[in-house]
């Protein structure tokens, strides 16, 4: 599914060319995960002031209220001018003065909700339990691991849990653990102090490195300009289970936690 760096790169791609848009319509296609908030046509007239990220959720700031959009486990979003028209997995078209923003999603588990502001219970139902941004300022030391000697779960688990640090998906968890050298079963509430700094500045590492890759094309994520990401050709455990480790030559092992796989190198990984 697409991850942080994913969303990120995706917002980056087209922030500059919708801002300051004005919605002139609304085309809704079959069902998302959650309904939209609002009646489509309510929408029309207002402008995108501009667009952040929170987590996974892309955030289209309007002059009146909130766009939370998130990807779901197939979605992609595209911005243009001149886009053909839907197709059958196309379901929610937001036509600006500027061009036009489409969500594209197979597997339909994403959605585009309004919300009157963040602070409205729509908002905090989605947003406000999220944990700190991994690539922000605010992603401190003493709260990280803070968070973490609350935790008994294996580390892996907790990262992609989110209420901790957002964002930090399945790819990226077992990259950042790898170069923190840290093994993905091991408890949270063990890891020293030492050991959180390095899995902190791993995390931050990994996905800004991501997120200048273009972030990860696995099967079909593409940005708003239809350009695929390559941080994958660069992985160091992800998706190499039997392969040598870069580092050491071990071979990388593949486990299963939470219905995810996980792959580690059982040398250069500690517990």
């Amino acid at each position: 599914m697409p991850e942080l760096p994913e969303v990120e790169v995706t917002r980056l791609s087209f922030v500059d060319r919708i801002s300051g848009a004005k919605i002139e319509s609304v085309r809704m296609g079959k069902p998302l995960r959650w309904p939209l908030g609002c009646l489509p046509q309510e929408l029309v007239g207002h402008s995108v002031v501009s667009v952040r990220r929170r987590g996974k959720y892309l955030l289209l700031d309007l002059d009146q209220g909130l766009l939370m959009v998130h990807l779901g486990m197939s979605g992609s979003v595209t911005f243009g001018r001149h886009l053909p028209p839907a197709g059958v997995h196309d379901h929610f078209d937001l036509c600006t003065s500027q061009g036009t923003l489409r969500l594209h999603d197979p597997r339909r588990f994403g959605a585009v909700v309004f919300a009157p502001g963040e602070q409205d219970a729509r908002a905090q139902k989605l947003l406000g339990k999220l944990g700190m941004e991994p690539l922000d300022d605010g992603f401190d030391l003493a709260l990280f691991q803070k968070g973490l000697t609350r935790r008994k779960a294996a580390i892996k688990q907790v990262l992609l849990a989110g209420d901790v640090v957002v964002g930090v998906g399945n790819i990226y968890a077992s990259e950042a653990l790898f170069l923190a050298g840290i093994r993905p079963t091991t408890q949270a509430a063990k890891l020293s102090r030492p050991r959180v700094a390095r899995l902190q500045k791993a995390i931050r590492e990994v996905l800004a490195l991501a997120v200048a890759r273009g972030g990860s094309t696995l099967k079909d994520f593409s940005n708003a300009n239809g350009d695929a990401g390559h941080f994958q050709l660069e992985a160091m455990v992800y998706g190499r289970a039997g392969q040598a480790c870069k580092v050491c030559g071990t071979p990388i092992r593949m486990i299963r936690q939470g219905q995810r796989s996980t792959f580690f190198c059982s040398t250069c990984q500690k517990p």
